[in-house]
Order: C-alpha cells, then sequence, then structure tokens
C-alpha cells in the first residue's frame, strides 16, 4: 500500500509517488474516508482526523470514481472489493504495551488483541469480549490491569491479563479513543472530543477541561507539577493545569512549531516528557520538535533524518530514540546527530515504539514485531502468533 502525504493546498486531497506512478486520492468535505486510484487500481482509505492510515485490503478491480469532492467511498459490496488481508500474513501491529514479567500486549487495525508470556516470542489472540477489534492504543497498570482505546468501542479494560474484556464508558461521548496513559489512581484518555480523566475505581470518565471538545487528542504526556499535555490533530500542542485559574481551560503550546515549510505544525503524533521541563513532540509530516521550557517554545531537532512521518518517541538515559516510517533512529545529543539502528528490523514501515518496564524496546510494524534487548543495536523479529487467520469488516 502506497504511502499518502498530507498536502498544504486541501486536507481533502492527497498526493503520492511510488515506482514512478503517480497516485491521487479524494475525499468529500466533513468525512473520513476517500477513494484513492492508481495504475493498478482503487483502494479504500480511512483518516482519523489528520492521520491517514491504509488499511491492508487486497486488490480491487479497476474502476474509477470521478476525482472529484462529491466522491463516495466504495462500499463493501462493490465488486472487487475484498477487505480481508491476506491469510497468514503478519498483520500491522499499531499498539504494544509490556506488561508484569514476560507479559506482553499487541494489538492490530481489524483482528483485535493479541497477548504474549515469553516477551513477544510466541503470541495468542486475546479478544473475549471485545465488541470492536480495531485497536488504537493500549495500556499497562502497576498492578496488572490492561487498558484498550478503540476506532468505534471506545476503552475496554481487562483485569485478568488480556483474557477477557469489557467495555468502560460511562461519561464518555466519543468512542474514538487515540490516547490512554496511567497516573498512578488516574487513567487519562485522548479521544475523538477532547480529554477525559477516570479514576480507578469509580468507572466513571469526566471531561479534564473545555475547549477540546471537536478536537481529536492523538497523546498524552504528564509533568511532574500535573501539567497535562496533549498532543491533537489541528490544535498542535496544549496544556493544562489544575492550579491554573479557574475557566482557564487548555492552552496552545505552538511558538517555534514550524516545519521546514515554513508553516505551523498543528497536527501532533507523539509526546515524549524528559526531564521536568523538557518535552518532545513528533508531527505527522513535519519531524521531531524538542522543548525545554515545558512547551512554550520549541525547536526542530530531526532535519537529518530521512523521513519526517514520527510514530513514536522514546528518552532514557540511553539516548532518544524515534520511530519513523523508514526505521527508528538515535540521538545522544538531542537531535544534533542520528544514528539508524535498524540492524535485524526487516520491515521499517514503524507504526509504533514501545519500552517494557525491564528496558526492552518493542516495535510494531505494518508487518508484525520487534524486539531489542540492546537499545536498538539489534532487532529480532517477535511474529509468531500474529497472522491473519480469517477475514474482517471495516467500521465504514
Amino acid at each position: 500500500m502506497p504511502a499518502i502525504a498530507r498536502t498544504r493546498k486541501s486536507p481533502a486531497r492527497r498526493v503520492a509517488e511510488k515506482g514512478g506512478d503517480l497516485l491521487s486520492a479524494t475525499a468529500p468535505r466533513n468525512t473520513d474516508q476517500f477513494v484513492q486510484s492508481f495504475a493498478k487500481g482503487l483502494s479504500v482509505i480511512r483518516t482519523f482526523g489528520s492521520e491517514t492510515r491504509a488499511l491492508t485490503l487486497s486488490q480491487v478491480s479497476a474502476q474509477t470514481r470521478p476525482a472529484a469532492d462529491e466522491t463516495r467511498p466504495l462500499p463493501p459490496t462493490h465488486p472487487g472489493f475484498s477487505p480481508d488481508p491476506p491469510l497468514n500474513a503478519a498483520l500491522s501491529i499499531g499498539a504494544l504495551s509490556a506488561g508484569q514479567g514476560k507479559l506482553v500486549y499487541a494489538g492490530s487495525f481489524g483482528m483485535g488483541i493479541y497477548r504474549s508470556e515469553d516477551r513477544g516470542d510466541r503470541w495468542e489472540p486475546a479478544s473475549a469480549g471485545l465488541s470492536d477489534k480495531f485497536i488504537l492504543c493500549l495500556t499497562t497498570a502497576a498492578d496488572g490491569t490492561v487498558y484498550a482505546g478503540t476506532l468505534r468501542g471506545g476503552v475496554f479494560r481487562s483485569k485478568d491479563q488480556g483474557k477477557s474484556w469489557q467495555a468502560l464508558n460511562g461519561g464518555l461521548p466519543r468512542m474514538q479513543v487515540k490516547a490512554l496513559m496511567i497516573v498512578g489512581h488516574e487513567v487519562y484518555a485522548g479521544t475523538g472530543g477532547g480529554v477525559y480523566r477516570m479514576i480507578t475505581g469509580e468507572d466513571q470518565w469526566r471531561e479534564v477541561t473545555k475547549g477540546l471538545e471537536e478536537i481529536l487528542v492523538h497523546t498524552l504526556a504528564m509533568g511532574p507539577d500535573r501539567t497535562l499535555f496533549a498532543g491533537t490533530s489541528g490544535k498542535g500542542v496544549v496544556r493544562f493545569n489544575p492550579k491554573d485559574p479557574p475557566g482557564s481551560g487548555w492552552s496552545r503550546m505552538t511558538e517555534g512549531l514550524i516545519d521546514h515549510e515554513g508553516l505551523r505544525e498543528n497536527f501532533i503524533r507523539v509526546l515524549a516528557l524528559n526531564k521536568p521541563d523538557v518535552l518532545y513532540a513528533g508531527t505527522f509530516d513535519g519531524g521531531v520538535f524538542r522543548s525545554g521550557d515545558g512547551g512554550r517554545t520549541w525547536r526542530p531537532i530531526s532535519r537529518a533524518l530521512p523521513n519526517d512521518s514520527i510514530r513514536g518517541i522514546i528518552v532514557n538515559d540511553k539516548g532518544l530514540f524515534v520511530a519513523t516510517g523508514r526505521g527508528i533512529f538515535k540521538s545522544v545529543n538531542d537531535g544534533k546527530q542520528w544514528t539508524p539502528i535498524n540492524q535485524g528490523l526487516s520491515e521499517p514501515a514503524i507504526q509504533v515504539l514501545a519500552v517494557s518496564p525491564d528496558g526492552a524496546l518493542y516495535a510494531g510494524t505494518s508487518s508484525g514485531a520487534f524486539r531489542s534487548d540492546d537499545q536498538g543495536r539489534q532487532w529480532v523479529r517477535i511474529s509468531e502468533g500474529l497472522e491473519a487467520t480469517e477475514g474482517f469488516h471495516l467500521p465504514f
């Protein structure tokens, strides 16, 4: 599936190039679906806010639709349309979370959740109770409780290491959940309508503060003073502190978030906090930015990277790790120099980057998962059991 690049002129049109063939796509306004056309036929793409996700689709017949704003998505009943991934092909893994001991959880887009008891060497399906198998995020609490965010089903929780799941959506007005974060006895959810907080044991979500009701939140981070940061589609990075004056709401923190084309970056996919005031922001197609003053100002640090589509950021005492659409890179000097760390990583299209309590790195890719036990110097494929064994239905 070709990569789709966000263009500046219109959010409804995408252009990409693969192997010398010019590809194009178009979408009607106020929708998150569009039809992509190219030499070999059509495929259906779904976007999440500013993010464009290419579902794993079989080739469809080379029939065309007018490349105009009134274009309609092809229905699943269209002749030649097959939403099923090839059987026995490794799944695209877009969510990962390491639990207690050797437990690891992986989320796929359409085939649900998988669990491993041996650090990913072998996987087994773990989706009992999930009404939505399109998994967008996973996180594990200190007591072993696992939370999953989904495309249309909201939040699910498992208290038995992923063997069964229960919906946990009281108080959530929007069921698209892109980010989950655990801080002590609180769980935070980034949704298609702002940020919500739940105290464990109460099982009820409450809006953190007003101001993001129509905004998709992709990522969350919290500072030691309980300042909450959110990466969004449309508003860039925003912050909120409970100690702010009543009615303050979310504040935009976008000074310096300017890409190499001179345009402001308002689409943030991932945030990572290092020291109390050091924050990293990964954008959809504008690279990585660093703030040394709690998000008030930013500067770009990824001009040397070969790809500006940032999929994950991890920072620890060994350095700064950045996952992109073309592999994983490491910097030990805050982005002045970058070193590729892709030995053994046979699939460079990274979807998610995670770290376990024991320091192992996990990468979810468009074709299975990988693990590194030496800070990225060597990666091993861990996809046994992460194969498509049945078809799935697209949620549109």
